[in-house]
Protein backbone atom coordinates (compact mmCIF):
# COMPACT_ATOMS: atom_id res chain seq x y z
CA UNK A 1 0.00 0.00 0.00
CA UNK A 2 2.45 2.34 1.10
CA UNK A 3 4.24 1.91 -2.89
CA UNK A 4 1.28 2.49 -4.22
CA UNK A 5 0.19 5.82 -1.91
CA UNK A 6 4.01 7.03 -2.65
CA UNK A 7 3.86 6.73 -6.62
CA UNK A 8 0.65 8.85 -6.36
CA UNK A 9 2.81 11.47 -3.90
CA UNK A 10 5.30 11.10 -6.80
CA UNK A 11 2.34 11.92 -9.61
CA UNK A 12 1.37 15.29 -7.58
CA UNK A 13 -1.62 14.00 -5.93
CA UNK A 14 -1.73 13.29 -2.15
CA UNK A 15 -4.96 11.08 -2.42
CA UNK A 16 -2.97 8.32 0.12
CA UNK A 17 -1.10 10.96 2.04
CA UNK A 18 -2.90 9.17 5.89
CA UNK A 19 -1.01 6.13 4.25
CA UNK A 20 2.57 7.30 4.30
CA UNK A 21 1.85 9.46 7.15
CA UNK A 22 0.34 7.00 9.91
CA UNK A 23 -0.66 3.81 8.28
CA UNK A 24 -2.74 2.73 11.61
CA UNK A 25 -4.07 5.59 11.29
CA UNK A 26 -5.36 5.33 8.18
CA UNK A 27 -6.56 1.62 8.84
CA UNK A 28 -8.51 3.02 11.68
CA UNK A 29 -10.04 5.93 9.64
CA UNK A 30 -11.53 2.85 6.99
CA UNK A 31 -12.45 1.02 9.84
CA UNK A 32 -14.76 3.88 11.20
CA UNK A 33 -16.09 4.33 7.50
CA UNK A 34 -17.22 0.71 7.71
CA UNK A 35 -19.45 0.84 10.67
CA UNK A 36 -22.53 3.04 10.75
CA UNK A 37 -22.36 4.12 14.36
CA UNK A 38 -19.01 5.74 13.71
CA UNK A 39 -19.42 7.09 10.39
CA UNK A 40 -19.18 11.20 10.62
CA UNK A 41 -21.86 13.10 10.10
CA UNK A 42 -22.45 14.40 6.08
CA UNK A 43 -20.67 10.85 5.20
CA UNK A 44 -22.18 7.71 4.63
CA UNK A 45 -20.97 4.36 5.23
CA UNK A 46 -18.25 2.63 3.08
CA UNK A 47 -15.78 -0.10 2.35
CA UNK A 48 -12.62 0.41 0.84
CA UNK A 49 -11.20 -2.42 -1.10
CA UNK A 50 -7.58 -3.14 -3.51
CA UNK A 51 -6.73 -4.90 -5.72
CA UNK A 52 -3.72 -6.68 -5.58
CA UNK A 53 -1.91 -8.09 -8.79
CA UNK A 54 1.35 -9.90 -8.91
CA UNK A 55 1.92 -9.30 -4.85
CA UNK A 56 1.35 -5.45 -5.76
CA UNK A 57 -1.72 -2.95 -5.13
CA UNK A 58 -2.51 -1.56 -8.10
CA UNK A 59 -5.59 -0.11 -7.22
CA UNK A 60 -8.25 0.93 -4.54
CA UNK A 61 -11.86 1.44 -4.46
CA UNK A 62 -14.42 2.54 -2.50
CA UNK A 63 -17.64 1.35 -1.66
CA UNK A 64 -20.74 3.77 -0.39
CA UNK A 65 -23.75 1.70 0.67
CA UNK A 66 -26.04 4.51 0.42
CA UNK A 67 -26.11 8.09 -1.52
CA UNK A 68 -26.11 11.71 0.30
CA UNK A 69 -27.05 14.47 -1.52
CA UNK A 70 -23.24 15.22 -2.77
CA UNK A 71 -22.78 12.00 -4.29
CA UNK A 72 -26.24 11.73 -5.84
CA UNK A 73 -24.24 14.69 -7.97
CA UNK A 74 -20.49 13.59 -7.83
CA UNK A 75 -19.15 10.25 -6.08
CA UNK A 76 -21.65 7.89 -6.38
CA UNK A 77 -21.65 4.51 -4.59
CA UNK A 78 -18.52 3.47 -6.27
CA UNK A 79 -15.24 5.05 -6.32
CA UNK A 80 -12.15 3.53 -7.52
CA UNK A 81 -8.40 4.67 -9.00
CA UNK A 82 -5.81 2.81 -10.29
CA UNK A 83 -2.17 4.02 -9.86
CA UNK A 84 -0.78 5.66 -12.61
CA UNK A 85 1.92 2.81 -13.39
CA UNK A 86 -0.62 0.26 -13.95
CA UNK A 87 -3.18 2.17 -16.23
CA UNK A 88 -4.16 0.80 -19.68
CA UNK A 89 -3.50 -2.53 -18.38
CA UNK A 90 -7.54 -3.37 -17.75
CA UNK A 91 -7.41 -3.06 -14.30
CA UNK A 92 -9.70 -0.45 -13.88
CA UNK A 93 -12.26 -2.47 -15.60
CA UNK A 94 -11.75 -5.39 -13.23
CA UNK A 95 -11.91 -3.48 -10.40
CA UNK A 96 -15.11 -1.98 -10.92
CA UNK A 97 -16.19 -5.45 -11.85
CA UNK A 98 -15.38 -6.88 -8.71
CA UNK A 99 -17.33 -3.86 -6.34
CA UNK A 100 -20.05 -4.25 -8.37
CA UNK A 101 -20.52 -7.90 -6.73
CA UNK A 102 -19.63 -6.57 -3.96
CA UNK A 103 -22.55 -4.33 -4.09
CA UNK A 104 -24.96 -6.85 -4.78
CA UNK A 105 -23.74 -9.07 -2.29
CA UNK A 106 -24.38 -5.71 0.30
CA UNK A 107 -27.85 -6.04 -1.30
CA UNK A 108 -27.56 -2.87 -3.36
CA UNK A 109 -30.11 -3.19 -6.42
CA UNK A 110 -28.50 -0.64 -8.34
CA UNK A 111 -25.22 1.77 -8.43
CA UNK A 112 -24.52 5.22 -9.38
CA UNK A 113 -20.83 5.90 -10.70
CA UNK A 114 -19.82 8.95 -11.90
CA UNK A 115 -16.47 10.32 -13.82
CA UNK A 116 -15.43 13.59 -14.95
CA UNK A 117 -16.46 13.71 -18.78
CA UNK A 118 -13.79 14.52 -19.68
CA UNK A 119 -12.01 11.21 -18.40
CA UNK A 120 -12.27 8.67 -21.78
CA UNK A 121 -10.82 5.68 -19.80
CA UNK A 122 -12.73 5.89 -16.70
CA UNK A 123 -15.94 6.29 -18.99
CA UNK A 124 -15.44 3.43 -20.75
CA UNK A 125 -14.87 1.25 -17.92
CA UNK A 126 -18.48 2.15 -16.64
CA UNK A 127 -20.15 1.65 -19.84
CA UNK A 128 -18.61 -1.70 -20.02
CA UNK A 129 -19.65 -2.82 -16.62
CA UNK A 130 -22.96 -1.91 -17.49
CA UNK A 131 -23.47 1.66 -17.11
CA UNK A 132 -26.45 3.25 -18.30
CA UNK A 133 -25.80 7.48 -18.61
CA UNK A 134 -28.11 9.19 -16.28
CA UNK A 135 -27.10 12.84 -17.25
CA UNK A 136 -24.54 15.74 -16.18
CA UNK A 137 -23.49 17.73 -13.32
CA UNK A 138 -20.77 20.04 -12.55
CA UNK A 139 -18.42 19.11 -10.00
CA UNK A 140 -18.75 21.20 -6.84
CA UNK A 141 -15.04 20.72 -6.33
CA UNK A 142 -13.75 21.06 -9.56
CA UNK A 143 -16.16 23.21 -11.46
CA UNK A 144 -15.53 20.45 -14.27
CA UNK A 145 -18.71 18.64 -15.81
CA UNK A 146 -18.71 15.08 -14.62
CA UNK A 147 -20.97 11.99 -15.96
CA UNK A 148 -23.40 10.04 -13.98
CA UNK A 149 -24.06 6.56 -15.02
CA UNK A 150 -26.72 3.98 -12.86
CA UNK A 151 -25.69 0.22 -12.82
CA UNK A 152 -28.25 -2.21 -12.98
CA UNK A 153 -27.52 -5.10 -10.37
CA UNK A 154 -30.60 -7.07 -10.38
CA UNK A 155 -31.43 -6.84 -14.14
CA UNK A 156 -28.69 -8.30 -15.98
CA UNK A 157 -26.63 -4.96 -17.14
CA UNK A 158 -24.12 -5.75 -14.98
CA UNK A 159 -21.07 -8.26 -15.76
Amino acid sequence: MQRMAQEWRDHGDDRYRSVLEDFEAYLAEVRRFEDAATVPPEWVRCTELCLEAAGEIVGCSRLRFELNARLELEGGHIGYDVRPSMRRRGFGKSILRLVLVEARRAGLARVLVTADADNEPSLRIIQSNGGVFAGEAVSMKTGKWVRRYWVDLEGGTAP
